[in-house]
């Protein structure tokens, strides 16, 4: 599918708040609020949008520690350790990377002994890793889901 321009106006609406009306994308893209509706559906039936969600603040819930992992696992069991991993609620996002053997996860806790925890328990246990990395996140200077257009 070919991306228009009006489309892409109407992601950026949509990407700052996927409630907007689409009367009011109408008005701001001096369009009617039927084209707003039919493009939007387009874009879902095609694949661009995957989905609506929420985007929950992780602090206001009590998710007060952000850490990154690099964890290095033993090829054959890549897989399998990505989807443990992935099961896991407090793992917030699992990528395979390139490198050797590689997985980046993002993993939102309470606490530092909750974190502490998570290593100990959850991440050392786990046949087939050979090397864990973390970073701790101090201070956030841009989150954004999604691809900007």
């Amino acid at each position: 599918m070919k991306i228009t321009d009006i489309d892409k106006k109407i992601l950026d609406i949509l990407m700052i708040n996927g409630r907007t009306s689409y009367a009011d994308m109408g008005k701001e893209l001096n369009i009617s609020r039927n084209v707003v509706r039919d493009r939007v559906q387009q874009l879902i039936e095609k694949g661009v949008i995957e989905k609506f969600s929420v985007v929950i603040n992780s602090e206001a819930v009590g998710k007060k520690v952000s850490a990154f992992f690099e964890v290095d696992c033993e090829p054959a069991y890549l897989v399998k350790v990505a989807e443990k991993l992935a099961k896991n609620p407090s793992v917030a996002s699992c990528y395979q990377m390139t490198g050797p053997s590689t997985l980046h996860m993002h993993v939102l806790v309470e606490d530092f002994p909750s974190l502490e925890s998570f290593i100990n328990n959850e991440l050392y246990g786990i046949e087939g890793i050979s090397r864990v990395e973390s970073n701790i996140l101090l201070r956030r200077f841009k989150s954004r889901s999604g691809l900007k257009l």
